[in-house]
């Protein structure tokens, strides 16, 4: 393959050389790209990682349009697609995908496990692809920068799957903080059920990699190991769906609930970069495995006129006391999350912000029954976010959660789950892509691909 010219040398190479390299903002513009077939017209879709949550996505982005090609490692996920778009081309591997497809497809879907999720985009969006990429966007703080250059160079539509903030609910919360109704906010508290709990997580700690089992007929282990250097043997324990507190695949319960649950505060209060994150360990350190019961503090410092805000992430079993004031009972369940304002604060349950409301239950009260005095609605709607990313494509506007947007979203995340790897508190430079006081995490800002993985050999 040619090599790509944003990348003449190699991911390790880039380390070394000025912030230059990546000279994207941290927080970049919003793309304005050509439309691809106009309001009316149908795109052809193609999808890789069609089972679970990717299969999700791509039902919702296929409404009215084409799907010409489909891929994943595993084809026991075939069938079932196979039967809903009898029309597509079926791959185990995405690059052979794209090499034969590339000119037949304008979009790309990307639901893989994270640690694929790079590579997959990198490919399809140096092809001129506009994409839509399941979160966390990425697997490493170097990728999610990189595919946020390569998005602004190219101009393409992009949409990272953090359903959430295409919501009413992310709109409403956004709106009453801008209007005043809590003052200003100096915390957050979030929290999850995972990795203790939850969909993708099965509860049990491992400290070793476990033992070799029969391989599903027809699947390519190799593609799904991807850029993993080390060699590690099928097992249940990762697929098909609990591979997320493994470090070499997933990012563990903040890089799965993270991009939803901070998601909301992060937009609302326009955080951008911490400056430091710290962590408490409430289980060992596991270089391989994610622990049990980590609470990360993101500090992110003041923007303008608004004060620092602390943004403090629970993962189960650890669980946040109630704020003062808040008065919905104990911060329990699947997750939630909690601004704290000087006048009350904005609270949601569950990992989503579905059903925000102000606290305390008065403060709430009084504002239902307050009629034509609510806070107008000044933001875009949207119909969802696979709805939104398609009708971006197609008319060549900004998507809700573009990669602008989840590119530094992602970034933070990410700084908290190798703080939870490590067991270490960072500091981070955003400007410099730097890492200090912590030398085992800075090691894993952009970690080593294997041959075939790399940006030279996708470009």
């Amino acid at each position: 393959m040619n090599q790509s010219p944003i990348f003449t040398t190699t991911r390790r190479t880039f380390l070394r050389q000025s912030a230059a390299a990546l000279a994207v903002p941290f927080a970049a513009p919003l793309i304005l790209a050509k439309p691809v077939a106009g309001a009316n017209a149908k795109l052809n879709l193609a999808w890789v990682g069609i089972g679970n949550q990717g299969g999700r996505a791509l039902m919702g982005c296929s409404k009215g349009n084409n799907v010409v090609a489909l891929c994943d490692c595993d084809p026991n996920c075939w069938p079932k697609m196979q039967q809903r778009f009898p029309e597509a081309k079926f791959y185990k591997d995405f690059r052979i995908m794209l090499a034969e497809m590339g000119d037949k497809i304008d979009a790309v879907g990307v639901g893989t496990p994270d640690h694929t999720h790079f590579a997959v985009a990198y490919m399809a969006m140096s092809m001129g692809k506009h994409v839509f990429v399941e979160k966390p966007l990425t697997h490493s703080v170097w990728e999610a920068r990189t595919l946020q250059k390569l998005a602004a160079e190219k101009k393409l539509i992009t949409q990272m799957g953090n359903q959430g903030h295409a919501s009413e609910g992310a709109r409403l919360i956004k709106e009453w903080y801008q209007a005043g109704l809590i003052g200003e906010v100096r915390e957050v508290v979030a929290w999850t059920d995972r990795p203790k709990g939850g969909w993708g997580f099965n509860g049990i700690l491992k400290t070793g990699f476990p033992a070799e089992e029969a391989l599903p007929e027809g699947m390519d282990w190799e593609m799904w190991l991807g850029p993993v250097e080390k060699k590690v043997h099928f097992s249940k324990f990762f697929h098909p769906t609990t591979w997320r507190p493994w470090w070499d695949f997933g990012c563990g319960g903040l890089g799965d609930i993270g991009c939803h649950t901070i998601d909301t505060p992060y937009w609302a209060l326009d955080l951008g970069a911490p400056e430091s994150v710290d962590v408490e360990m409430h289980g060992e350190v596991n270089p391989i495995h994610t622990a049990f019961g980590s609470v990360v503090s993101f500090n992110f410092p003041a923007r303008g006129g608004k004060p620092p805000v602390r943004v403090k992430w629970y993962e189960g079993p650890s669980v946040p006391e109630a704020p003062v004031g808040y008065d919905y009972g104990a911060p329990v369940g699947e997750g939630g999350m909690i601004m704290i304002g000087e006048k009350g604060g904005i609270c949601h349950d569950g990992m989503r912000p579905d059903s925000p409301r102000l606290y305390p239950k008065q403060k709430w009260e009084d504002y239902r029954a307050s009629g034509d005095k609510q806070v107008p609605k000044t933001l875009p709607r949207t119909q969802g976010l696979y709805r939104d990313w398609v009708e971006a494509v197609r008319n060549g506007t900004p998507a809700c959660s573009d990669f602008g947007y989840a590119g530094p979203l992602t970034e933070a995340i990410l700084l908290g789950s190798l703080a939870i790897r490590t067991g270490k508190s960072l500091k981070w430079n955003a400007d410099t892509m730097e890492i200090t006081g912590n030398p085992e995490a800075a090691k894993l800002i952009n970690p080593a691909a294997r041959k075939g993985w790399r940006p030279e050999d996708l470009a």
